[in-house]
């Protein structure tokens, strides 16, 4: 086995690092917001509002309240609905269930064990430490090379991941420049260290607004616009990227250019980095048959997400999407017209299928190498999958599960006329406005995942 290889296994950082640690449960504050849920339940109904969507706004306050404050673990909150909503008559237990297996939760599941599978074999450090030794090793150049490395490693990894795998580089490099070092491996002197932690900040948070897979957000976002619209247009891959992409590169741009700011543009380091930079590639080895598959499949699965519909830029269609020729080719072999229109039909193929398809051949491909035991040993197992984050996972269903809720219970029929009389005659500039501003106060004081979680639904 090549000596590199064993460096190439799960590190302790990584997707799964996301999870909440196990703090102690805080009675007061558990007791404070049930107390609140439960007078929210007791006055009287609004004028108009169904009691069912009155006791789903006493649930919502609690729930809500627990993910906002963290008073238990977010997962044990996300699971509340599968008890409440039942025993409130709320909505059926079968119904509620089933917001826990959305679509766009299996695309983040999906997505993750990919992001996992690039971290085993180390691609990432791979990709990471190419970009950045393209660019340049100069200040400036270093800044502007993490940034896109880190922006690009974003758009398919989970921010606070791409963070954690890109920090330990950044810090051998500034342990290069032996300035200001605070003998904890701190560079709080370098005129270096700012700006390269800063772009590892920025430029993950923009790398997760490019793409679905992005950031849990994003796919929070889809998952209640679907549950809540099902008629209107849906979300694909591609429009989400032509739209998000593009603003998300802008707003890369300008941070590097306020980054770089007062950078000289060579330093006397500069040889030093490039050397430290070669010894990292030269220590990962060759490229191994792990990293040539996975480097594959990662690919083919963005190229897939890409063009399974069709791609439309202004009035002129480039490509129908490989959706319609499937089903196109499929109607041909079978003669079956009916398999035709089902694979034509709207939400018959998702992302998520691709996603799940992609992770399944993950399992199937051999990585190249062996076990003690002289077993095959293939690009993904099961020990490095379920590493999830499960508690992100918990509490995408328990979004889903609220905005079900507020369906079916017309609370946010409700809440729609409710808010359109303060902003009626108003600009709607005004009413998105304030909206960011109530959202950029509240992600503040608590995980944007949690706040999107909460909002959304109403």
């Amino acid at each position: 086995m090549p000596e590199h290889i064993h460096d190439q296994k799960p590190s302790e950082v990584g997707p799964a690092a996301q999870s909440d640690s196990d703090s102690p449960v805080s009675p007061l504050l558990t007791f404070g917001l049930i107390v609140l849920s439960l007078v929210v339940l007791l006055l009287p109904t609004p004028t108009g509002m169904t009691a069912a969507a009155h006791r789903l706004i006493a649930v919502t306050v609690l729930i809500a309240g627990f993910w906002i404050t963290q008073a238990i673990p977010l997962a044990a909150a996300s699971l509340l609905p599968l008890a409440l909503f039942p025993l409130l008559g709320i909505q059926s237990a079968k119904d509620t269930a089933k917001a826990y297996a959305e679509d766009s939760l299996f695309l983040y599941i999906g997505g993750m064990i990919i992001a996992l599978g690039i971290e085993r074999w180390q691609l990432h450090r791979r990709i990471a430490l190419t970009v950045v030794s393209l660019v340049g090793v100069s200040p400036r150049r270093l800044v502007m090379g993490f940034s896109l490395a880190t922006f690009l490693l974003s758009m398919w990894i989970s921010n606070t991941a791409t963070t954690m795998l890109m920090l330990p580089i950044v810090l051998a490099l500034l342990q290069v420049l032996d300035e200001g070092s605070d003998g904890a491996g701190n560079r709080p002197d370098s005129p270096l260290a700012v700006p390269l932690l800063l772009c590892l900040a920025y430029a993950s948070t923009l790398g997760g607004m490019a793409t679905p897979v992005g950031s849990p957000t994003n796919s929070v976002a889809i998952g209640i616009y679907r549950e809540q619209l099902p008629e209107a247009p849906d979300v694909f891959f591609s429009d989400w990227l032509l739209v998000c992409g593009p603003i998300a590169l802008c707003y890369l741009g300008l941070v590097i250019a306020s980054l770089v700011r007062g950078l000289p543009g060579t330093t006397a380091a500069d040889s030093r980095i490039r050397a430290e930079l070669l010894r990292r590639r030269q220590q990962l080895g060759p490229l191994s048959q792990a990293e040539w598959l996975m480097l594959a499949v990662f690919g083919l699965t963005a190229l897939l997400w890409v063009f399974r519909e069709p791609l439309v830029i202004g009035r002129i269609e480039l490509f129908r999407g490989w959706q319609w020729y499937l089903a196109k080719i499929c109607g041909a072999l079978t003669a079956d017209t009916t398999l035709q229109a089902t694979l034509l039909a709207r939400g018959a193929v998702s992302d998520a299928t691709v996603a799940i398809l992609m992770t399944v051949l993950l399992f199937l491909l051999p990585s190249g190498t062996r076990s003690s035991q002289g077993q095959a040993i293939p690009l993904m197992n099961w020990p490095t999958a379920v590493r999830l984050p499960w508690d992100m996972i918990l509490l995408f269903g328990g979004g889903f599960a609220l905005a079900s809720a507020f369906e079916k219970t017309r609370l946010a029929v409700w809440l729609a006329d409710f808010l359109q009389k303060p902003l009626q005659g108003q600009p709607a500039w005004l009413a998105v406005a304030v909206i960011c501003l109530i959202l950029v106060l509240l992600t503040e004081l608590t995980s944007n995942v949690a706040t999107v979680t909460a909002v959304l639904p109403s």
